[in-house]
């Protein structure tokens, strides 16, 4: 079974490219439910108005990602009217897509986690707060940090935890490989300039 990460950036665009990124999320969610392969959003960082992202990271798994994978790896071409700008000339806005092998990225150990066990707080009566249930995590090497208190089995938690550590993780690895490749997104012209692998056209 084979894990991708994928991230929508915007680079450096307007709002509409913003906008542009949160719609072609939506559509390869879409085609990947069709195609039969798991799409999850791991982290979406939200623009200036309602309905845009700056950028969106997911993850795929599937046995057959390549084809599509290849059709959105690169520069996307949208083609529709300003919805914010009503009298805007352009028409053509631009996102990258770029895709990274989960292999490729650097290997998770959980060797390199710092687990802690600390008392919850919250609802669940008396005996929440007399155990330990709760459970902090640390990747050493990064600092990150994640905290699961949602069962009352402190097995379940640690659990939780590393899960939720190590998608954190990746996604913090995906941006360190997004910064390097930054030459190619420094700059929302260098965007447009790329030959789009995919165009699309839309009613705003």
């Amino acid at each position: 079974m084979k894990k991708m990460m994928i991230q929508i950036t915007s680079g450096k665009g307007p709002a509409e490219c913003c906008r542009v990124v949160a719609r072609v999320q939506n559509l390869m969610l879409k085609q990947a439910k069709q195609q039969g392969i798991q799409l999850e959003v791991l982290e979406n960082k939200a623009g200036g108005l309602n309905g845009t992202l700056l950028s969106a990271t997911m993850m795929a798994t599937g046995n057959n990602l390549d084809a599509f994978v290849k059709e959105w790896t690169g520069t996307i071409q949208w083609i529709a009217q300003s919805p914010y700008r009503k009298y805007h000339k352009r028409k053509n806005w631009f996102v990258g897509v770029s895709v990274f092998d989960v292999k490729e990225l650097m290997q998770w150990n959980p060797k390199n986690v710092k687990l802690e066990t600390c008392r919850s707080s919250g609802p669940g009566g008396q005996n929440v707060n007399k155990v330990e249930t709760a459970v902090r995590g640390t990747h050493l090497p990064s600092g990150l940090q994640v905290m699961a208190m949602d069962s009352r089995s402190q097995i379940e938690n640690k659990k939780l935890c590393l899960a939720r550590l190590e998608a954190k993780i990746l996604i913090w690895q995906t941006e360190k490989l997004i910064e390097q490749q930054q030459s190619q997104w420094q700059e929302h012209n260098a965007l447009e300039r790329g030959n789009p692998v995919k165009t699309i056209r839309a009613v705003i």
